[in-house]
C-alpha cells in the first residue's frame, strides 16, 4: 500500500511539473510574440528568408559605430544569434556608408535592397519598419506644442511632416500634428527615441504589422500608372478565358433599355 506521505509527494511533484510546463509554455508564447515584432538592420531580407540566410556571425554588430545592433540571446524572445535593434534604446542612425549591410557575408543583409532600379545603394531607401503614431497619447494631438519626432527625423518634411489644424478646444490656437509618410519612412526609429512621452507615442513596427493591403482588384483610377492595370487585367482575362471583358460588357448598347 502506498503511504500517505508518498501520495502527497507525488501530488507535489505533479504540481511542480505542471507549473514548470506552464512557465515554459508561457515563455514560448511570449518569445514568439516578440519575434513577430523584431526590427532587423538595413537591407535585411524578409524575415523567413533572413533567418535562413543569417549565419549569426555578428559582423554587422561589430561594425555598427553606434552600438545600435545587438545579437539576440536566450530569453530575448528572438532567434538566438541574429541581429536586431530597439529604437527606444538606440535607433539606427542611417550611416551613409552602410557598414552593417556591407559587411554581411551571407546576403541576409543585401545592398540590393537599398537600391532603386539601377541606382547605387542609398541608406535612405531602407525599409526596416514603419513609424506609427498613437494619437491618444501624442502631445501634439492633445494640442500641446511638441515637434520632437518631427525635428529629430533624418528625413524632416519628407518622412514626417506637420499638418496644421484648428484647436477646437481653445478656438484660438493651431495644432501642429505629425504625419508619417510610409513611402519615405525608413523605420530608423530616431523619432521613437526622441519622443518625450513616458512611453513613446510614436514607435516603429515591422512593415507587415504596420501596413494593411487593399487588394489588387481595387484600382486607383485617378493614377495613370495604376489605371493601366485595368487594360492589363482585361487582356489577361481575354487570353486566359476567352471571354468578353467586363468593360466591353458594361458598355454594350444592347444592355441599355430604350
Amino acid at each position: 500500500m502506498v503511504s500517505r506521505r508518498k501520495v502527497i509527494q507525488r501530488v507535489l511533484e505533479g504540481a511542480v511539473f505542471v507549473g514548470g510546463g506552464g512557465l515554459i509554455w508561457g515563455k514560448s508564447i511570449k518569445a514568439n510574440t516578440k519575434a513577430d515584432y523584431v526590427l532587423r538592420p538595413p537591407g535585411a531580407l524578409k524575415e523567413k528568408d533572413f533567418l535562413k540566410a543569417c549565419i549569426k556571425c555578428g559582423q554587422c554588430v561589430e561594425v555598427c559605430p553606434y552600438d545600435t545592433l545587438k545579437l539576440a540571446e536566450p530569453g530575448d524572445g528572438i532567434a538566438n544569434g541574429t541581429p536586431f535593434f530597439e529604437p527606444r534604446t538606440i535607433p539606427c542612425y542611417l550611416c551613409t556608408d552602410m557598414p552593417c549591410t556591407d559587411s554581411c557575408p551571407s546576403g541576409a543583409l543585401d545592398l540590393k535592397n537599398l537600391s532603386k532600379e539601377e541606382e547605387k545603394p542609398d541608406i535612405m531607401n531602407s525599409k526596416m519598419g514603419l513609424a506609427v503614431i498613437h494619437k491618444e497619447s501624442c502631445l501634439a494631438y492633445w494640442g500641446i506644442r511638441c515637434e520632437a519626432c518631427y525635428r529629430a527625423c533624418p528625413l524632416i518634411d519628407k518622412a514626417i511632416t506637420l499638418d496644421y489644424e484648428v484647436n477646437k478646444r481653445t478656438g484660438m490656437h493651431a495644432k501642429l500634428l505629425p504625419v508619417v509618410h510610409s513611402d519615405v519612412c525608413t523605420g530608423c526609429g530616431v523619432c521613437e527615441q526622441a519622443c518625450v512621452a513616458e512611453k513613446a507615442a510614436i514607435f516603429v513596427l515591422p512593415l507587415d504589422k504596420a501596413t494593411g493591403k487593399v487588394g489588387d482588384h481595387y484600382i486607383k483610377g485617378w493614377e495613370k500608372e495604376d489605371e493601366k492595370r485595368i487594360n492589363e487585367e482585361v487582356e489577361k482575362a481575354d487570353d486566359d478565358k476567352d471571354v468578353k471583358s467586363a468593360i466591353d460588357y458594361l458598355n454594350d448598347d444592347d444592355l441599355i433599355e430604350d
